[in-house]
């Protein structure tokens, strides 16, 4: 299995309603696009990672290894929107270039600063759902709004094939490790393509051997997967109510400038 796929099911957020987290995840993730508040966003990380970490039994240097990835990528992203080239230097620094300035504004700062915590605020929303509820349970959800049936099997054939090819995709590399398949770089490369090439055909035999036996089960159309429903809870409610609108009242009052 994933680790993030082990910890959602250690986590003890585990057997909360999963309507409930999924409201959660959606309605925060939403106010952080809609908002695009620095305040507001601080505000998410904060409760997302405190729900993750100490409600939800997630050891905190793991959850920050899967918090740092996508930092890093949108530290990266948004230096596009920091750095210009120009002729003229800008108000925050100016690193000259033969006749040009690598140059960067105090107005570019900011807007990148916000773009990064409002994109890692979302991701933090997601972390917490896939920290907290299977896959199972989130297509159950997505069952319950009529999501299109054929696009839940997919998602589900497609998460159970993670699992499959990276088990294959172990082993082969294991096995080309014992032959001394990336001594060097050219060896390395030419081992790479044998191992997709051959990732490539195991994934077709076994997406065939894995439809023959769906349909000598008589399958029709449809996978059924047992659903465990958890009841929820007034007070679970309550306090998501009076998250998600006080996040939004404040989102609002700065879109009016009152705050």
């Amino acid at each position: 299995m994933l680790t993030i796929d082990t910890l959602c099911y250690q986590s003890k957020l585990r057997y909360v309603n999963a309507g409930e987290k999924f409201a959660f995840s959606i309605l925060t993730l939403l106010a952080c696009v809609v908002g695009r508040s620095a305040t507001a966003s601080c505000v998410v990380l904060l409760v997302t990672g405190i729900l993750t970490v100490y409600k939800g039994g997630i050891p905190a240097t793991r959850y920050l290894q899967y918090m740092a990835a996508p930092l890093s990528f949108l530290i990266l992203g948004t230096l596009a929107i920091v750095l210009h080239i120009s002729k003229t230097p800008l108000d925050l620094f100016a690193v000259p270039v033969g006749s040009f300035y690598l140059t960067g504004s105090r107005a570019s700062m900011g807007y990148a600063l916000q773009l990064v915590l409002t994109a890692f605020a979302a991701v933090s929303c997601l972390y917490f759902l896939s920290f907290s509820t299977p896959i199972t349970d989130i297509l159950n959800v997505l069952r319950r709004l009529h999501c299109p049936r054929l696009l839940l099997e997919l998602m589900l054939l497609i998460y159970r094939y993670i699992f499959v090819l990276l088990e294959i995709a172990s082993a082969i590399h294991i096995s080309q490790c014992s032959r001394l398949g990336n001594r060097d770089y050219k060896t390395a490369l030419k081992s790479f393509g044998a191992l997709i090439s051959a990732l490539f055909i195991r994934a077709m035999k076994k997406s065939g051997a894995l439809y023959d036996a769906m349909e000598s089960r008589c399958y029709d159309g449809t996978i059924r997967v047992l659903d465990e429903n958890y009841p929820p809870k007034a007070m679970e409610i309550f306090w998501i109510v009076l998250f998600e609108g006080l996040l939004f009242l404040f989102i609002f009052l700065r879109k009016l400038g009152t705050l």
